[in-house]
């Protein structure tokens, strides 16, 4: 699995909230989660944003509340992968369960908002296209990337019932 695409840049300690604000939690359609996907970071994201675009973050991504509709806004909203310094644990694991493939960078200070990232996800390897910069991180196990491919874990689970 591949990606490229135009980095939207956050800082540290994006919760839940900030993904997808409480207040629209009464939906569940990913279209309309996609319309408010970070409004309260950066007001102007969901028109701004591209299918493929990745959001780099710095620590603790995804931190607050344990909701499901925060990696669901980020897919909708067409983001390929978020890539941050680290995860809260239930939003890494979240999104994987809705299919949102996100690495773990050691440094991304030398990302920004603008620029260009090429993913590799098969080996971690991430290249900053503006200037061949390689980082290396620990790639997605072949497993998780069935999640991600499968759409999610739910309809990864009925593709493999369907099989059987």
């Amino acid at each position: 699995m591949q990606s490229t695409g135009t980095i939207h840049k956050f800082g540290d300690d994006i919760d839940t909230d900030l993904i997808i604000p409480a207040r629209y939690l009464n939906t569940s359609d990913p279209g309309e989660l996609a319309r408010h996907c970070m409004e309260d970071a950066d007001p102007g994201f969901a028109e701004k944003v591209k299918a493929g675009d990745i959001i780099v973050g710095g620590k603790n991504f995804g931190c607050g509340s344990s909701r499901e509709h925060a990696p669901i806004a980020i897919k909708a909203a067409g983001v390929s992968c978020v890539i941050a310094e680290s995860f809260a644990r239930i939003f890494y694991r979240n999104a994987f369960n809705m299919g949102l493939p996100i690495l773990e960078c050691e440094s991304t200070e030398k990302f920004n908002t603008g620029g260009t990232l090429s993913v590799d996800f098969d080996t971690g390897e991430i290249i900053l296209q503006e200037t061949g910069e390689r980082f290396t991180t620990r790639p997605i196990p072949p497993f998780m990337q069935e999640l991600v491919q499968s759409g999610g874990l739910m309809k990864h689970i009925q593709k493999k019932l369907k099989a059987s």
